[in-house]
C-alpha cells in the first residue's frame, strides 16, 4: 500500500509540474532573470530548513518582505508560498515515507482529509481581498511562532507509542488535518501544528513525519493548480524557489538530518514575529487607505 502512495505522490506530482512548467515557460518575463535567481538562493536555504525541520513557509514570507528586490504582493503571498514549495515537499516525502513505522489506514485517511481541506481552501484564498490576505498571513506567523516557541521550552505534548488512530481518535485527527490542509493554502505550514496534533492524540511523534511530509506531498500539488491556473502566484521567484528547494531538501536529508537547530530555531520567532507585525501594519494602512477613499467618494 506505502508504494501505491508513493506511485500516487509520483503520479500527481508529474500533471502538477506540466501545469506549472507550462504556466512558467507561456508567461515568463525574462526581464525579471534577477528575481529568478534571487528565487533559487531563497528555496535551497528555506528548504534546508524544512528538511531539517524548520519550516518554509515562515522564512520564506520573512524573507520575502525583507527583501525589496523581490516583489510579491501579500495578496500573492499564500499562492507563491504553497506553488514554489510543492515539489520539494513532494521530493522530501519520496525521501522520507519509508523511513518510519506507521498505521496504513491512518495515513490514507490524515492525507485524503488534507487533500480535500486544500482544494476548498485554495479556492476560497485565491480571492480574498489584499486585507483579509494579510490578516490571515499575520495571524499564520503568530500561530506558528506560537508554537515554535512552546517545541523550544519543551511544553509541546509529548505523545504516545501508538501508531495508528481508531474511532474518536481517527475523526478528530480526521477533522484536524482537514482544516490544516485548508490552513495551509493560506500560508500557514502544516508540519508544526500536525505534529502537535499527533501527539495529543496518544501517537508517537515520529508518526507525525509520514503524516506531515505525505499530506504536503499530495495536498502541495492539488492545491496548487488551482493557484496556477488563477495566476494567483509570482511566476519568476516561485520557480527559481523550487528548483532551489528540491536541491537543498536532497542535501539536507542525505547529509545534514540531524543538524541541531536549537539557536537557529530561536532566530525564526524573532524573524516570524517581525514579519507578521509587519503584515498586521500593512492591513491596517490598507483598512486607513479604504477609508480616506470612502471619505473622498
Amino acid at each position: 500500500m506505502l508504494k501505491a502512495i508513493l506511485g500516487a505522490i509520483a503520479v500527481i506530482s508529474t500533471g502538477f509540474s506540466a501545469v506549472y512548467v507550462n504556466d512558467f515557460r507561456k508567461n515568463r518575463n525574462s526581464a525579471n532573470n534577477g528575481i529568478f535567481k534571487r528565487g533559487l538562493i531563497i528555496g535551497f536555504i528555506t528548504d534546508f530548513l524544512d528538511a531539517i525541520g524548520v519550516g518554509s513557509f515562515a522564512t520564506t514570507t520573512a524573507i520575502l518582505k525583507f527583501d525589496k528586490k523581490v516583489n510579491v504582493p501579500d495578496k500573492l503571498l499564500p499562492g507563491t508560498l504553497n506553488v514554489a514549495h510543492a515539489l520539494p515537499m513532494v521530493a522530501q516525502a519520496l525521501m522520507s515515507l519509508t523511513a518510519i513505522e506507521i498505521d496504513i489506514f491512518t495515513l490514507i485517511c490524515m492525507i485524503v482529509a488534507a487533500v480535500v481541506g486544500s482544494w476548498i481552501g485554495a479556492g476560497v484564498i485565491s480571492k480574498l481581498p489584499e486585507k483579509k490576505v494579510q490578516l490571515t498571513m499575520a495571524v499564520a506567523l503568530l500561530g506558528t511562532a506560537g508554537l515554535l516557541v512552546a517545541k523550544q521550552l519543551g511544553v509541546m505534548p509529548a505523545g504516545g507509542d501508538a501508531i495508528g488512530l481508531e474511532g474518536t481518535k481517527l475523526i478528530i485527527g480526521v477533522v484536524g488535518n482537514f482544516v490544516l490542509g485548508a490552513l495551509m493554502t493560506a500560508g500557514i505550514g502544516l508540519y508544526a501544528p500536525c505534529m502537535a496534533m499527533v501527539a495529543l492524540l496518544g501517537m508517537n511523534p515520529k508518526a507525525a513525519f509520514p503524516i506531515m511530509m505525505g499530506s504536503c506531498a499530495f495536498v502541495g500539488p492539488i492545491a496548487c493548480t488551482k493557484f496556477v491556473k488563477e495566476g494567483a502566484y509570482v511566476r519568476e521567484v516561485s520557480m527559481g524557489i523550487t528548483l532551489g528547494g528540491i536541491v537543498g531538501s536532497v542535501l539536507a536529508i542525505l547529509f545534514v538530518t540531524n543538524l541541531p537547530v536549537y539557536w537557529l530555531n530561536w532566530l525564526v520567532v524573532g524573524v516570524v514575529l517581525y514579519t507578521a507585525v509587519t503584515m498586521f501594519k500593512a492591513a491596517l494602512n490598507k483598512n486607513n487607505e479604504m477609508e480616506l477613499e470612502n471619505k473622498a467618494s
